[in-house]
């Protein structure tokens, strides 16, 4: 259990604090509302972090197999719907490093890629789109 302290700091902004390691993150509201989009805004984090979600448990699965991702980059497109307004899909593109992965060295990453917490804890009606592009 980790805790997490956010502090409205006033014109849209706020300040996260992830309390285990003292590290903090600011937010704004995007420009399309009302905000000035000076940081990542609360929904770009969400789809941030099916991103890095899916990076990091692809990495613990290419360890436990061996294998590296080293390089790996995820490229993640948030698209807006509404009314109400809600994140309506997610895209997210991986782009592996120049490396041959062998056929089951591609269906670990893809198994693992979906199994990532962030995917899973989405709701349904969340369109994620994922696209794997290995060299």
């Amino acid at each position: 259990m980790h805790t997490i302290k956010t502090i409205y700091q006033g014109d849209l902004r706020t300040q996260a604090t992830h309390m285990p390691s003292g590290q903090t993150i600011i937010t704004d509201a995007p420009p399309d509302n009302q905000g000035k989009g000076e940081a990542f805004s609360p929904t770009d984090l969400l789809a941030a972090s099916l991103g890095s979600c899916m990076l990091t448990i692809m990495g613990i699965a290419a360890r436990t197999h061996g294998f590296s991702i080293d390089g790996t980059r995820a490229e993640t497109t948030k698209i807006m719907t509404g009314p109400p307004r809600r994140v309506g899909e997610i895209i997210v593109d991986l782009y592996f490093p120049e490396f041959q992965y062998t056929e089951k060295q591609e269906k670990i990453i893809r198994n693992a890629a979906y199994a990532c917490p962030v995917f899973l804890s989405l709701n349904e009606s969340l369109h994620k789109t994922i696209h794997f592009h290995f060299p």
